[in-house]
């Protein structure tokens, strides 16, 4: 018995082995680059307009080359080279011949079925010998036999007769398949013979060793420091040291603008004589005279100073086309023009690291000024600029027009709010919008998704009081009432309550897609809870497609420090526009979960909802948290077991005499007691912002 490896030469295995481990990585890769996208802004809608800006075939290159680079076009290309080698592997397996090795069976040889009895092979056997014993047979040339090949086969004809007749023989065969017990074996490698044959054995060392001492170290080692290299934000740590450095607890968003310009991702976008040329060109326009401010881009002239003293030619020029972005002003370069829409991105990714950084401090200021700088980044508009630039068509010189000479700002709202006469009055004319420009910008108008809260409390789930130190969740009810939207339905009290799930129902507690509400027999209902996505951001000067985003958090107006850190939703449980684009006007829950202070009292605080795209969409209101001693929380525990008990039952009797009152008047008082105990705001209305943010009107 002998054993020795053997090699595929004539191809029949290697190609099923190289098939199946390329299809391993082939399948799964392409398989993530042609399943559908759950990016929000692949499923989100879109706000239904025609409006281009002037640059609008910039900004849709831009946007092309983003969703370019995520679709990974390595990935594809991987894919590709994949979908090939298994394609010619697949080619060689069908033109390889196949060889099926034979198994020895002694009735093939002797040329008898398998039924035949041992007499019939004795017979059989006889008559074989007789005409192929070698002393009698013949070879005959032209059949190609040799006397070596005859006496062969006459002995595969007497192994097979011993095979059927001889005991120990037959033994062999049953147990070994081979007359002449166990025979050698082969070990075989799916693989050509040519790979490790004399000469190319260095060939495949070389191999192993680029892959496993070289790209699989490389692979390692980019993915780590590449991991090191970023904030969890997903910026250079560098960048995130430079905007650390920047950090000032006085900062506005024109400070926070100009922070933002430190960032070490601009050099992407500002390669090589591309950091300093056309900087005298941009300066130029952005300090031009402008027609709402002193100068073009919208700043003061504190800025301007701070621009003129930053000596980085890459920081000076990111910094000036950051203002010309936000002044939209025009460079009159398309280079330059393409760098001011490219830088804008890259800005708002940085403000992100800055927000978080600002988190850290916890100080009002820049917390809510790094808000409110993502919003005029996506929208394009200078921090002390109108928010009705939001809408189509609108320039500073129509702004104006509308505004008056109003010293605020008139917000989107409350333009949208106006009488159709009086808004026609303010906005079509020679000089402003015609008619189709007008329409376009209404319709966009009433299509952005303005949520106005309609009530703010805090709870504690499946408890009457809050106590010290328990987990309280502040409760947010709104609806998303687009501006200028007419017949507005009133509010129903039954959406504005925040009922209990049931202690059974173990969904809606575990908070499985299902919430409870109020039926209008008063009784909880479970219903399966929704993940809407609003729209796209309509932000056609923004080179990206985003959804919009809300934060909640609540701040302290006499420390102006942060009481507890935003919370973000991006997703609502009910529809805010129906099938045909109208508004449903479905109350929204929103709600934000944190620990009570330690000690009982009542705290007083802000509460902030802002949204990160639309400018002058917040709102801001007071809030009061009544935080109960635990003892008195008890004591009422206490007196609700008491009350519960029946009018019927000794318990309830004895109470009633005690107290000299029905059980149920007691019932009453404590559900009236109750309901002004509980802990919140309704529908309080606190102006503090540069902009409008009225709350809804429950009347």
């Amino acid at each position: 018995m002998s054993s020795e490896y053997s090699y595929d030469d004539e191809a029949q295995f290697f190609p099923f082995f190289i098939l199946t481990v390329a299809g391993l990585v082939t399948l799964p890769l392409t398989y993530t680059l042609l399943r559908p996208s759950n990016a929000d802004e692949t499923l989100a809608p879109r706000i239904q307009s025609n409006y281009k800006p002037k640059h609008a075939d910039l900004v849709a290159s831009l946007r092309s080359i983003q969703k370019r680079k995520q679709r990974r076009i390595k990935r594809t290309v991987v894919a590709l080279a994949g979908w090939g080698l298994m394609a010619f592997m697949v080619y060689l397996i069908m033109v390889t011949k196949t060889i099926v090795p034979k198994l020895w069976n002694p009735y093939d040889v002797l040329g008898i079925s398998e039924s035949a009895t041992e007499k019939q092979i004795k017979g059989h056997y006889r008559r074989l010998s007789v005409k192929f014993h070698p002393d009698k047979v013949r070879p005959d040339p032209a059949k190609n036999e040799t006397t070596e090949s005859l006496a062969k086969y006459y002995l595969e004809l007497t192994k097979a007769y011993q095979a059927l007749t001889d005991e120990e023989v037959r033994n062999n065969y049953i147990e070994y398949g081979h007359p002449d017990g166990k025979q050698s074996f082969s070990i075989g490698i799916a693989l050509p013979k040519f790979i490790v044959s004399d000469g190319n054995g260095k060939y495949l060392v070389l191999l192993y060793t680029c892959l496993l001492g070289v790209l699989l170290p490389y692979l390692v080692a980019s993915w780590w420091y590449g991991t090191k290299r970023r904030s969890k934000e997903g910026v250079l740590m560098e960048s995130a040291n430079n905007l650390f450095r920047q950090y000032d607890e006085s900062m506005d968003e024109a400070d926070i603008i100009a922070a933002l310009s430190a960032g070490k991702e601009y050099s992407e976008a500002l390669k090589g004589d591309q950091a300093e040329s056309g900087l005298a060109t941009v300066e130029a326009r952005i300090t031009a005279d402008g027609v709402a401010s002193p100068f073009a881009a919208g700043f003061s002239l504190k800025d301007k100073e701070k621009l003129e003293e930053l000596d980085c030619g890459l920081r000076r020029k990111t910094l000036a086309l950051l203002w010309a972005y936000l002044g939209r002003v025009d460079l009159g370069d398309a280079v330059l023009n393409r760098q001011k829409y490219a830088i804008a991105p890259i800005a708002r990714t940085l403000n992100q690291s800055f927000a978080a950084i600002a988190l850290a401090y916890g100080n009002i200021g820049p917390i809510a000024g790094s808000f409110y700088a993502n919003q005029h980044l996506i929208q394009a508009i200078s921090p002390k600029s109108s928010p009705l630039l939001q809408l189509p068509y609108f320039t500073h010189k129509l702004a104006m027009a509308v505004e008056g000479d109003s010293k605020t700002h008139m917000t989107v709202q409350k333009f949208m709010d106006l009488p159709d006469s009086q808004r026609r009055r303010l906005a079509v004319g020679k000089g402003l919008l015609t008619d189709r420009e007008y329409q376009e910008c209404i319709a966009v108008g009433k299509q952005l998704p303005y949520l106005r809260v309609a009530k703010a409390f805090f709870k504690v789930t499946g408890e009457r009081v809050i106590i010290p130190s328990s987990l309280v969740s502040l409760v947010i009810k709104g609806r998303f009432i687009p501006p200028g939207t007419e017949k507005v339905p009133p509010v129903s009290e039954l959406d504005l309550e925040d009922v209990d799930p049931a202690e059974d129902d173990l969904d809606s507690l575990m908070g499985r897609k299902t919430k409870t509400i109020k039926s209008a027999d008063g009784k909880p209902l479970s219903v399966e809870e929704e993940s809407v996505l609003p729209p796209l951001t309509f932000a056609p000067h923004f080179a990206r497609e985003q959804t919009p985003k809300w934060y909640a958090f609540l701040s302290d107006s006499k420390q102006g420090k942060m009481a507890v850190p935003p919370f973000t939703f991006d997703r609502f449980d009910q529809p805010i526009f129906d099938p045909e684009g109208r508004p449903t006007f479905a109350m929204q829950t929103l709600k934000a979960q944190f620990a009570a202070p330690p000690q009982a009292g009542h705290y007083t605080f802000v509460m902030h909802v802002v949204c990160d795209a639309y400018v002058g969409f917040d709102t801001k209101m007071e809030v009061t948290l009544v935080v109960e001693e635990a003892a008195k929380a008890a004591q009422m525990a206490a007196e609700d077991e008491i009350s519960e008990a029946d009018e019927d039952s000794i318990a309830g009797q004895m109470q009633a005499l005690k107290t000299g009152q029905p059980l149920g008047a007691k019932k009453s008082r404590a559900q009236e007691q109750d309901s002004d105990e509980e802990s919140g705001t309704e529908e309080e209305e606190d102006d503090t912002s540069d902009t409008n943010t009225d709350t809804e009107d429950e009347a």
